[in-house]
């Protein structure tokens, strides 16, 4: 059988929305720096791409109009190559990786470029002009047709998922206190700057993120006030922060990366997806992770390196407390709590670290997972070389 290799991983720096370095520049420039700054890292033919295969969860303004075409013509990426948008909310991108492991086994292509891109200075979440369907329940409609609340927001979710698995308000800082120490000791020891690209913009070269806020304590986080509800646990300190960023990924067969000399960061090994209710929306990595667990035909003990998307830190401890996940092989250089979530961007950004992780003497499996707005989970499983 034909394996699947990740082959190569760049992205932008993350910065805030709207305050931060980015937020002036347009996202499918944003994503065109990352396929050309992916390219010129691995001296790769760019005539040998089949697709571009961009996540995004809000393709609309500056990154609708299918924006991994525009950002493929924008890098200079030949006419012949082609480029399709994703839509899987946070998951977007992991899928893109998914999608092109799945034409690369069944012999539609030997290369792809698994992108993702977000800019919520540019498009806010929820987009321009989305109204919600009122058949669902929601809390101004209580008694809808159907009780399922699919548009029920990010925060209420996080606050849902603390109080039904006991999720208090010190377990959490505690979590995002680590994050910030993990993601501020791997900015210092230079483990980020490597798969960074700079972004040239009108006020100077970006060239390092600029969500960490290295300074973080517990005094600090606990005088922040709750972020969903004045009785609620999740502050502005224990979620990832609206961010800009973009992030590529070289997805190719393992013999076509040998036959092109690339470095084999990991074999993709299983994947999943799995839907849950979407109030508790940040629990959907537990069943994606079993599902790609038992296809991979291993169990969480087999696993080296776990990179979880902290949407919020209730969710990620539930989800880990849930799998039997120790919290040591977790985000070993910070997650989204400090480095920030551009959602389209997210999924290839935590697969391609675990592989990173991995490249790295980092054992032998790695899962990679995230929840999905709207009550979903997914999860790839990778394997050292």
């Amino acid at each position: 059988m034909t394996r699947t290799v990740i082959a190569g991983y760049v992205r932008t720096p993350f910065h805030f929305a709207r305050k931060g370095a980015l937020a002036g520049m347009r996202p499918d420039d944003l994503a065109a720096i990352t396929l050309r700054g992916l390219l010129d890292r691995s001296g790769l033919d760019p005539r040998l791409i089949e697709d571009v295969i961009m996540g995004c969860a809000y393709p609309e303004g500056e990154q609708g109009d299918n924006v991994a075409r525009i950002a493929s013509l924008l890098a200079g990426l030949p006419i012949e190559t082609g480029g399709m948008t994703v839509n899987r909310f946070c998951g977007s991108s992991m899928s893109a990786i998914h999608i092109a492991h799945g034409q690369i086994a069944t012999g539609a292509g030997e290369a792809f470029i698994c992108a993702g891109v977000e800019s919520m200075s540019r498009v806010p979440q929820g987009g321009f002009s989305f109204s919600p369907n009122p058949r669902f329940r929601s809390p101004d409609l209580p008694d809808a047709e159907i009780m399922t609340e699919a548009h029920i927001t990010m925060g209420r979710t996080a606050e849902n998922v603390a109080a039904r698995y006991g999720i208090d308000r010190a377990t959490q800082e505690g979590f995002a206190l680590r994050s910030q120490q993990k993601a501020r000791d791997a900015q210092a020891a230079g483990r980020l700057a490597d798969e960074i690209v700079a972004v040239h913009t009108p006020d100077g070269v970006v060239d390092a993120d600029g969500c960490l806020r290295p300074g973080t304590t517990l005094e600090g986080l606990a005088g922040l006030k709750p972020a969903f509800g004045a009785d609620g646990t999740v502050t502005a300190g224990t979620a990832s922060p609206l961010t800009d960023g973009a992030v590529a990924v070289l997805v190719t067969s393992e013999d076509f990366a040998r036959a092109q000399g690339l470095p084999i960061m990991a074999v993709v090994r299983a994947t999943a997806i799995a839907g849950c209710p979407p109030e508790i929306m940040g629990i959907g990595p537990v069943p994606a992770s079993r599902k790609a667990l038992a296809r991979a035909g291993i169990g969480v003990g087999d696993l080296s390196v776990v990179e979880i998307n902290e949407a919020f830190a209730s969710q990620a401890v539930a989800c880990l407390r849930a799998l039997e996940i120790p919290e040591d092989i977790v985000n070993p250089d910070g997650g989204a709590i400090a480095l920030g979530h551009p959602l389209g961007a997210t999924g290839a950004r935590i697969t391609a670290k675990a592989a990173q992780q991995l490249m790295r003497g980092g054992g032998r499996f790695a899962l990679a997972t995230q929840c999905i707005g709207g009550g979903q989970g997914i999860a790839t499983i990778l394997e050292a070389v």
